[in-house]
Parts: C-alpha cells; structure tokens; sequence
C-alpha cells in the first residue's frame, strides 16, 4: 500500500478509503463507538500480514458453505501436507492480503459446497472476514475479494475414496 488513503479496487476506481476517523471503530461497553488507534503517543502496534492471511482464512471457514479454499494446485498441496503425521493446517491457504499503517485488503480463493447460493455465501464469508479483522486486528478493512475456484461434489469425493481401496 502507499499511503494508506486508497488501495486495489478503490485506487482504480478513484475513491478514498479512509474513513473519516481514519481507523476502525472499537465498540466500547456501553455499544457506542470510538477509534481504535494502531499508533499512540505511547507507541505503536504493527499487524503483521501473516495474521491478518490467518485471521481472514479461519473467519472465511467459519462460514457454512465453504469446502476448502486455495486454487489448484496450493489445494493440492495442502491435501498431501494433511496426510503427514503431526502436519498443522495451513489456515492461510487462499489468502493474500495486503496490509498498510491503519488498513488492509483480502483476496480469498473459495471452493464452495455445490447447492450453495454463491453471492448470499459470498456476501456472509465478506462480512465475517471484515468484522472479525476489524475487531481483532483494529485495521480498516478495504475490501475483501472473492474468487470461487471450484465446486465441491459429494458424489466426487465418494468415488475417488473408492478408486484409492
């Protein structure tokens, strides 16, 4: 990011990505709102873009109707990576941010169940990965785009388990 006014999607369409107070909002108890400063006259909090990548791939997965996410062949790799014993989950796998001082954008590449409305999955997996960057990490969320790879079909993973015994 350059400056942290305008970023991807925004910069090309020439609108601000600021918002007006400049931050994320922080809910305080009482429900109203206030910013939420990265930087303070008492030092400065950074994000690093590996997790902001996690934080965007665990709340993409939380949302019913997602099956997997990567492309091809990163998908690929992370099936034979799960196969060895004491391997963790990449919960990172299709996902690439981009993260600046106060702001940040998500591309995510999702395989969705077949039968699922993919603009309504689309809209919940873009509203989870915000709200939950925004209330974790305190960065403005710019925008989040979504790529969907494949479909996933029951019938096919049946028939592959039984081309394997």
């Amino acid at each position: 990011m350059d400056d942290g006014s305008t970023t991807g999607k925004a910069k090309e369409q020439g609108r601000p990505a600021e918002r007006a107070a400049g931050n994320a909002l922080q809910r305080r108890e009482d429900g109203a709102t206030e910013p939420f400063a990265l930087a303070s006259d008492r030092g400065r909090t950074t994000v690093a873009d590996s997790v902001v990548a996690k934080i965007s791939g665990i709340a993409a997965r939380e949302v019913h109707g997602v099956h997997d996410m990567g492309a091809g062949a990163s998908r690929a790799l992370g099936a034979v990576r799960q196969r060895i014993p004491g391997a963790k989950r990449n919960v990172a796998q299709g996902v690439n941010v981009e993260v600046g001082e106060k702001q940040c954008a998500v591309d995510l590449d999702l395989v969705v169940e077949y039968g699922v409305e993919i603009a309504h999955l689309a809209n919940e997996v873009r509203g989870n990965v915000i709200e939950s960057l925004e209330r974790m990490t305190g960065l403005e969320v710019v925008e989040v785009n979504i790529a969907v790879d494949d479909v996933h079909i029951e019938h096919d993973d049946n028939a592959s388990a039984r081309q394997l015994q």
